[in-house]
């Protein structure tokens, strides 16, 4: 089959990956200059690193089996974490059983509570139960208001700002299991993996094997239409820059007519609120699907400094007074050497389309930024940031509501020929690269199994 791949993120390039393996041809069309997705880097200090953090899970097989099997293994790099939480003015370590006992805001009595509600939720298996319930309502009534109150609504917030009290239960149930299972056997620490060089290594091996398998890559190259010829798929318009060879990064220019790529088989990896706009064919149930998946933002400041701001790699905000929802100190986690002995921060955030923040400028948002930083550490200063970075994603998290489930559309299309693989259908799991390359291997399977 003649596949194109609509998305160069990593779940487009594992598709693609693998319908190459199986013997397509296939082609991926990237709108951005670079590959990657979500997971895309830039360059700092004579390394590259993600625009948006990432790291790996002990427990997340998918895309661990695909690096070792792409020869990567020997870069990666599994080290204990050092989560925390800003909580009434200070800075909780949040790491282990022990870590909680200490958290005083809890009386002695919820503290122990919490431990054992945690306990309770990773070892539960059937996640249908909790689709009816938001996590709010099923944490409110077993693990009392005070726990949800000061630990586990600001994870809600931070993640689904105003939709927070929408949330199914679901999909926090899958986030304790997910971290759970990233502690080793007989390990009270949570480890994480990190690719040495940053993950840009994995996309550059999936690019490159692609091309050895006889397919193509096309970057700066935004796909507008899927063609439609009596209910089959057969092809996409995609614009292509007024020069092939674009230098990574810049911007390009755009010849005024699209070209057209003819094919048997569309997979397209896009929000589905892009995919309506260039599927106009898909009839309206479909559609009424892809409409109801609804997606926060994600919005990253990135700051280069001289000095760290705290000890802790991931610290979760309890404080709706401040601004940004997560301070994630990336050289707290892979050492500040890697980077010229500079110190990484994301300041991160989870808004609507229509916040305001969005509005400002980078230098802007740094400096509504700056005192709620210094509530967390006084002593930082702009003298500290010797540069910064402004990343967004529109379709950051996608808002996983109660009923979930049913709402989730087909990865065939009722156009035939035409399939959908976006993070709206990673389900019960949350988004995450390891989801992202089970999701491309999936499609992959489904392409090949109905198309062949």
């Amino acid at each position: 089959m003649k596949i194109g791949i609509i998305g160069g993120g990593i779940a487009g390039l594992t598709a693609a990956y693998e319908l190459a393996k199986q013997g397509h041809e296939v082609a991926v069309f990237e709108k951005e200059a670079e590959l990657g997705g979500q997971a895309s880097t830039f360059p700092v200090e004579g390394t590259r690193l993600e625009r948006f953090y990432h790291h790996l899970f002990t427990s997340d097989r998918h895309i661990i089996q695909l690096i070792n099997e792409l020869g990567l293994s020997s870069k990666m790099r599994w080290i204990d974490s050092q989560v925390g939480l800003f909580h009434g003015g200070q800075v909780y370590d949040f790491v282990t059983p022990l870590d909680l006992l200490r958290f005083t805001p809890l009386s002695l009595p919820n503290r122990l509570w919490a431990g054992l509600v945690s306990v309770y939720l990773q070892r539960q298996a059937d996640w249908q139960k909790y689709e009816g319930i938001t996590a709010k309502e099923w944490l409110e009534k077993y693990a009392g208001k005070s726990v949800y109150k000061a630990i586990w609504e600001p994870l809600l917030r931070s993640k689904f700002g105003d939709s927070y009290d929408e949330v199914s239960m679901t999909w926090f149930w899958g986030k304790m299991r997910l971290r759970f299972g990233s502690r080793p056997k007989g390990m009270q620490k949570e480890q994480l993996g990190y690719m040495e060089g940053s993950f840009q290594l994995l996309i550059a091996e999936l690019e490159k094997r692609i091309k050895e398998l006889g397919g193509e890559v096309y970057t700066n190259a935004p796909v507008e239409q899927v063609v439609v010829k009596e209910g089959k798929a057969t092809g996409l318009k995609f614009q292509v820059p007024s020069s092939r060879f674009q230098v990574p990064g810049e911007s390009s220019t755009w010849n005024l007519e699209p070209e057209t790529w003819n094919c048997n088989v569309i997979v397209a990896t896009v929000p589905s609120f892009v995919f309506t706009e260039m599927a106009p064919e898909l009839p309206s149930y479909y559609v009424g699907k892809l409409r109801h998946a609804k997606y926060q933002s994600a919005l990253c400041l990135v700051l280069k400094m001289k000095r760290p701001l705290s000890h802790i790699y991931w610290m979760n905000i309890s404080d709706p007074s401040i601004p940004f929802v997560a301070a994630i100190e990336h050289t707290n986690y892979m050492p500040p050497e890697v980077y010229k002995d500079r110190h990484v921060l994301y300041l991160s955030n989870y808004l609507p389309l229509g916040s305001p923040l969005f509005a400002l400028s980078q230098d802007e948002l740094l400096q509504k930024y700056l005192p709620h930083v210094q509530r967390i550490n006084p002593e930082f200063d702009l003298d500290w940031v010797e540069e910064s970075w402004l990343f967004r994603d529109d379709a950051g998290q996608p808002i996983i509501t109660c009923h979930y489930s049913q709402q989730v559309p087909d990865h065939r299309t009722p156009i035939q020929g035409l399939y959908l693989a976006n993070t709206s259908q990673i389900y019960p799991e949350d988004r995450g690269m390891n989801y992202s390359v089970h999701l491309g291997q999936k499609i992959a399977g489904i392409v090949h199994q109905f198309q062949v």
